[in-house]
């Protein structure tokens, strides 16, 4: 199967601003194929006419969805992000995330997926490092997917400001040790060479050994990375942050890592050096999407600032932009 491009659907607009409907509509009419549905964009629709989000709401907004998607032709690769759930200390609270999940499970039934993305805990308390832990835990999940009449799988996502998971290679350990079929992992790009290379808060924009411990880590990579685990692949490149983000910064959060500042304010899609896109990405897009020859999905996912802006004109222009850095990258590649 060829890489295929879908889109994130926060990417064309934040909830509360721009409505799903559109959204979707204008990731069809740009050309692609698949979409990720974001958590926040059903629950907002679920509360639209006044209601509650309960899973009754919840598993109707989806349905609606999916009935959209399918008329427009767009496959929904997956539901995300589901927040906060490994290593907590609070027990209490863990069992509270597995309640959850089971509405999440009538979710992606209802919108026709089998994929759930859980991205690395960033919570700056409560969360431990054990490893034993968080792959008991992720095992207890993977366990319930395998046991639904369809099964579900879940892609792991390191976060570049995780708490205990920043880099592809913790993410890629509990991903052996979890062992289960249904047990995999999403490549991002950003979360990839934001950690290793890039340093928002640097003067350079960079680590001190960017470029040597990127082409490292790629390289362990291609030798380690089983792609039977790797359920999709994300592409999103960033702004070099001129000043830093320091404390002084506009974007900085007390209390918020500068990375995930970084994040939900200035990433770009690739090829956008113009608005200041400065992050390898072409680089490790070559070594997911070809070198390590991944197929499937390939999702341009984008967090920033712009997507608040109130301008009906937002979603058209994301979904334009996200087309044309897969078209530029399929050319490249030779995808």
């Amino acid at each position: 199967m060829p890489c295929k491009p879908a889109i994130a659907s926060m990417s064309l607009g934040r909830a509360w601003v721009h409505d799903l409907d559109g959204k979707l509509r204008e990731a069809a009419g740009a050309g692609f194929k698949g979409i990720e549905i974001f958590y926040e964009d059903l629950e907002y629709l679920a509360k639209k006419d006044g209601q509650e989000a309960t899973s009754e709401t919840l598993v109707r907004a989806a349905e609606q969805i999916r009935r959209l998607c399918d008329n427009l032709g767009l496959t929904i690769i997956g539901l995300q992000p589901f927040l906060f759930y490994e290593g907590l200390v609070d027990r209490k609270e863990h069992a509270a995330r597995i309640e959850k999940l089971k509405t999440w499970f009538k979710i992606v039934k209802a919108l026709g997926t089998d994929i759930i993305q859980i991205p690395s805990n960033f919570q700056q308390g409560g969360t431990t490092g054990d490893m034993d832990l968080i792959v008991q835990d992720m095992r207890e999940v993977a366990d319930l997917g395998l046991k639904e009449d369809v099964p579900v799988r879940f892609a792991y996502e390191n976060l570049a400001w995780g708490t205990h998971v920043d880099t592809w290679e913790k993410l890629w350990e509990i991903v052996t040790c979890v062992d289960r079929p249904n047990f995999g992992c999403c490549l991002d790009t950003f979360n990839i060479a934001g950690r290793v290379w890039a340093d928002p808060a640097s003067p350079s924009g960079k680590t001190p050994n960017a470029d040597e411990d990127l082409k490292a880590s790629l390289e362990k990579l291609i030798k380690t990375v089983d792609l039977k685990k790797v359920f999709y692949v994300q592409v999103v490149d960033a702004e070099r942050m001129d000043p830093p983000l320091t404390q002084d910064h506009p974007f900085h959060v007390d209390g918020q890592p500068s990375r995930m500042s970084w994040s939900r304010n200035a990433r770009l899609f690739l090829y956008e050096e113009d608005k200041g896109g400065y992050l390898p990405v072409v680089e490790v897009a070559r070594v997911l999407l070809k070198e390590l020859g991944f197929e499937g999905w390939v999702s341009m996912e984008l967090f920033s600032r712009t997507m608040s802006d109130p301008d009906p004109s937002v979603p058209h222009t994301h979904a334009q932009r996200g087309i044309q850095s897969w078209q530029k990258l399929a050319r490249e590649l030779s995808l």
